[in-house]
């Protein structure tokens, strides 16, 4: 396998416009984010960009940028934009999709996706899930739950759907972590399909994958990393940087 680690960020987010810029510790959020997917060590690394501002952002911290369209509207097919540039050869037949509003990211959910793409051959798309950390996430909208068939060693599972809505019962739920690790042609195949009907009801493309066919896998992680989508969790960013400074 051949790695290659790719984060989508544009200015134009809807609940906090300009995040990927926005100053966490003395740096912007996206050379954060950066430097914690260099330092896993997964493979090279490289920034979908939405707008130049972020690739001028990146390319100052010496990193590498590719300017897509502003009008795509999703991560996955920025990243795809950018992978047909960097590598048309098609030698990385891996594709790490890391969001760009998660700064202080562990290397190890890095990882754990390259680790399940290894380990299960029916394993098309890799991603990461936590535990629930509250009863509210259950019967909370903005939590996105994942139904596993969980190995025997509870460490991870097959996807079986995606929700947002409240799950009942007893059994741990599942928050989803948004990483993915594509196998390159399921990340082509992905996006040359239309949006789903369950992906349109639940506003959540990885149904498109469920639908198409493709075999999602979710490895386990203790916690759910920082991510950074509203004023509040900006603050809690800075506040966690002054605490933790690298």
């Amino acid at each position: 396998m051949n790695p290659i680690v790719l984060i989508p960020a544009r200015m134009a987010a809807r609940r906090l416009p300009g995040k990927p810029l926005a100053d966490i510790g003395g740096a912007p959020m996206i050379v954060r984010v950066w430097r914690q997917a260099i330092d896993a060590c997964v493979g090279p690394v490289a920034v979908a960009a939405g707008d130049p501002e972020i690739a001028e952002a990146i390319a100052a911290a010496g990193g590498t940028a590719i300017v897509t369209d502003p009008a795509l509207t999703s991560g996955s097919d920025r990243i795809l934009k950018a992978l047909d540039q960097l590598d048309p050869e098609g030698r990385h037949d891996v594709v790490i999709n890391l969001q760009g509003d998660m700064p202080f990211v562990a290397a190890q959910i890095l990882s754990a996706c390259v680790d399940l793409l290894r380990r299960q051959a029916s394993c098309d798309i890799a991603t990461v899930v936590a535990p629930e950390t509250d009863q509210s996430d259950r019967a909370n909208p903005d939590v996105v739950k994942a139904v596993l068939a969980m190995e025997p060693d509870h460490q991870s599972g097959r996807a079986l759907y995606f929700t947002r809505g409240a799950l009942w019962g007893d059994g741990p739920i599942w928050r989803h972590v948004g990483i993915y690790g594509y196998r390159r042609a399921a990340l082509e195949r992905f996006n040359a399909a239309p949006p789903s009907p369950l992906e349109r009801r639940e506003n959540l493309e990885q149904l498109r994958a469920l639908e198409l066919g493709l075999s999602i896998w979710a490895a386990v992680t203790p916690t759910a990393p920082v991510s950074v989508d509203t004023p509040a969790d900006l603050a809690a960013a800075r506040a966690f940087a002054e605490s933790n400074p690298s």
